[in-house]
């Protein structure tokens, strides 16, 4: 049994890393885009009626751009079984790209009332920590390593071709 536990941990994280992954690499950037909206008037007050939701309400609204998304996907994969591979991926990035930019800005406003939920407060900490031992681990790794220095040698050829 023991076997079998490591083996759906070590598959659940294997499966998960690149979702994880991106959603650090997006997380903080996208919401800071999406953050932007709010000198809008209009979504200005969307974003203070989000703050002010109760708990119950906040995770609904965190989820919701995550229910919307859902006809999205769909699509993208009715895209891919008609042999449109480029319409679909296009489809799904521009959706996880939204999506995450919404979720996260949502998140944003909403984290006070959904630690009020003792189910949420309860797991998110611990989701949080998991996460984050993941992600160190991936950092730490050796082919992560390698394309981080070919990303920073890459950037400051960049810089010096631009200045040049």
């Amino acid at each position: 049994m023991r076997f079998f536990t490591r083996f759906l941990r070590a598959l659940a994280a294997a499966l998960l890393v690149p979702i994880l992954l991106f959603e650090e690499w997006g997380w903080e950037p996208l919401a800071a885009l999406a953050r932007r909206l709010a000198r809008l008037p209009l979504w200005a007050r969307l974003e203070n009626r989000l703050r002010e939701l109760p708990p119950w309400g906040a995770l609904l609204a965190f989820l919701l751009p995550v229910l919307l998304l859902l006809p999205v996907k769909v699509l993208a994969l009715f895209l891919f079984g008609r042999g449109h591979a480029a319409s679909g991926v296009t489809v799904l990035v521009a959706a996880k790209l939204i999506g995450t930019a919404f979720v996260a800005r949502i998140f944003q406003l909403v984290e006070p009332a959904l630690m009020r939920i003792p189910l949420f407060a309860h797991w998110y900490p611990r989701w949080k920590g998991w996460k984050n031992h993941v992600l160190a681990l991936v950092r730490e790794s050796r082919p992560w390593r390698v394309v981080r220095a070919l990303n920073r040698r890459l950037a400051r050829g960049w810089r010096r071709l631009r200045e040049g």
